[in-house]
């Protein structure tokens, strides 16, 4: 079993930074691959940024490419998802997820959630 925790969200002006964080419980951390996904109101979960887990190989989508980067820290069992030059249309509860093996795009990929964090971009 692994557990996630986010934190990080908040309130940001449009063109500002926030960073996320999720940490995992368990001893295998390195094992599994990381994503971020974000779910906005009315809308479906989509998503975000993937991190494998040994060789730290990264996956974005379109929409967040060049402006945010996923990171992990394995020695510290945490995920980073630095967020740049935000836009309005970033606002979401963000979600982190972990699975075995490979990196994926599609949250039902995914075996392990967190509860989400908050993110609100005001223009």
């Amino acid at each position: 079993q692994v557990q996630l925790v986010e934190s990080g969200g908040g309130l940001v002006q449009a063109g500002g930074s926030l960073r996320l964080s999720c940490a995992a419980s368990g001893r295998t951390f390195s094992s599994y691959a990381m994503g971020w996904f974000r779910q906005a109101p009315e809308k479906e979960r989509e998503f975000v940024a993937a991190i494998s887990g040994i060789t730290s190989t990264t996956y974005y989508a379109d929409s967040v490419k060049g402006r945010f980067i996923i990171s992990r820290g394995n020695a510290k069992n945490t995920v980073y998802l630095q967020m740049n030059t935000l836009k309005p249309e970033d606002t979401a509860v963000y979600y982190c997820a972990a699975r075995l093996s490979t990196i994926k795009s599609r949250d039902n990929d995914y075996d392990y959630w967190g509860q989400g964090t908050q993110v609100t971009v005001s223009s």
